[in-house]
């Protein structure tokens, strides 16, 4: 019993005295901000590099060439390398002003690391749309970007809708290692909170917890919309 005690104490005091729980809802929506906007960046990259990857199989331009080597480069180098040494480079190399958005600092951290994976993901999936619908988009008069972007696109991300929820689930948690440079999302905030009590264990806990909330309400969301695009496809 004065185990449990002890480990309830614990809890209140990572929660209760002097508010704490607010720190907690500070560092959450500090996360939820960053993984947002780091969604968006990312999704901007993938397609961006996907579709240079892809275009340069079907053209002898130099520079689509050139582009697509700039691209396999960028996905070896974000994939081969730990996303918390990504973030310390770009913080001190692009982030030295100290007036800057910690949003901004975040989102872009972690978009751009997410873009080397969701790159790969789109790409995938224009590969796995028939050649057919390409040619059928360009004897229609369509030009090869008109076609990728009405034809082509669509259909590939609704095939990797499972894989690009997963990226997107993945990238809320790994948001985490952002707290590294002094942004105050919410594993910073828990490690605050640990500081003020003395005893680390039970913040941690809650935002492990907290994270677990928003990863299984994530993916949930994303099972109703691949429920949703399976009922379309049985129309």
């Amino acid at each position: 019993m004065e185990v449990l005690k002890s480990i309830g104490q614990g809890f209140y005091n990572a929660w209760v005295p002097e508010q704490r729980y607010l720190a907690y809802l500070s560092g959450l929506r500090m996360t939820l901000l960053i993984s947002l906007f780091a969604v968006i960046i990312g999704i901007a990259i993938g397609i961006i590099l996907a579709v240079i990857r892809v275009s340069s199989r079907h053209s002898r331009n130099p520079l689509v060439h050139a582009l697509n080597a700039f691209a396999r480069f960028y996905v070896t180098v974000i994939r081969g390398t730990p996303m918390i040494v990504q973030i310390m480079i770009i913080y001190n190399l692009i982030f030295t002003a100290p007036d800057t958005n910690p949003i901004v600092v975040g989102a872009v951290c972690c978009g751009i690391n997410s873009g080397a994976y969701v790159s790969e993901i789109i790409r995938a999936g224009i590969e796995s749309i028939p050649v057919g619908q390409m040619e059928a988009g360009r004897s229609l008069g369509l030009t090869y970007s008109m076609t990728m972007r009405m034809i082509i696109l669509p259909q590939a991300i609704k095939n990797i809708l499972p894989a690009l929820g997963n990226e997107f689930i993945s990238l809320v948690k790994e948001t985490s290692v952002i707290s590294v440079i002094a942004v105050n999302d919410l594993m910073k905030m828990a490690g605050y909170v640990g500081s003020r009590t003395w005893d680390v264990i039970p913040p941690y806990v809650i935002a492990a917890a907290i994270y677990l909330v928003m990863t299984l309400g994530l993916s949930s969301l994303m099972g109703f919309f691949e429920r949703r695009m399976g009922k379309g496809d049985r129309k």
